[in-house]
């Protein structure tokens, strides 16, 4: 099985696809670790990095899902190519994918989590609240499960498991 989230920076997708993760037993690919890892090796921090992530990712999870193995991503997700590689890897391996949609409905609340969050160990770099209202995003479209962090992950990693256990 492929599960993909997406959303916007901040909205709690990398703390729930972690727990996803952790539940399933599945590799855990996180873009943000991905694109860090290429900075660090001397690539430069613009546009072609970003893509470089995603390309690098589909390539880790066609490993895993060739063996066998459920993978669960954590990726921004923002525009609708991105998401159609995600559907086309889960047809070329025919395995069920799971896209969710992470969203936190109160915009102050979002906020509030951009301005006071740390860098993840493997993430050196935190957008402001200016790069997340800038970013790109075209609405979701098709089939997804779609889970608001608002009021906390726990009632929404259930929901989750449960999309991934129809599959």
């Amino acid at each position: 099985m492929l599960v993909v989230f997406g959303g916007l920076p901040g909205v709690g997708k990398t703390s729930l696809s972690r727990a996803v993760a952790q539940r399933l037993a599945a590799t855990w690919l996180r873009i943000d670790a991905l694109e860090a890892a290429m900075w660090r090796a001397g690539l430069p921090r613009d546009g072609t990095v970003g893509l470089a992530g995603y390309a690098v990712a589909h390539a880790a999870a066609a490993g895993q899902l060739t063996l066998g193995g459920t993978v669960v991503v954590d990726a921004v997700n923002p525009v609708e190519e991105a998401r159609q590689g995600w559907r086309d890897l889960a047809a070329t391996h025919d395995v069920s994918l799971r896209l969710v949609e992470v969203i936190c409905s109160d915009a102050a609340e979002h906020r509030r989590r951009i301005d006071q969050r740390p860098p993840e160990p493997d993430q050196p770099i935190v957008p402001t609240w200016d790069d997340v209202i800038g970013l790109r995003h075209d609405p979701w479209t098709g089939p997804r499960l779609t889970v608001d962090t608002v009021g906390g992950s726990d009632g929404c990693l259930a929901r989750v498991l449960e999309f991934c256990r129809r599959a």
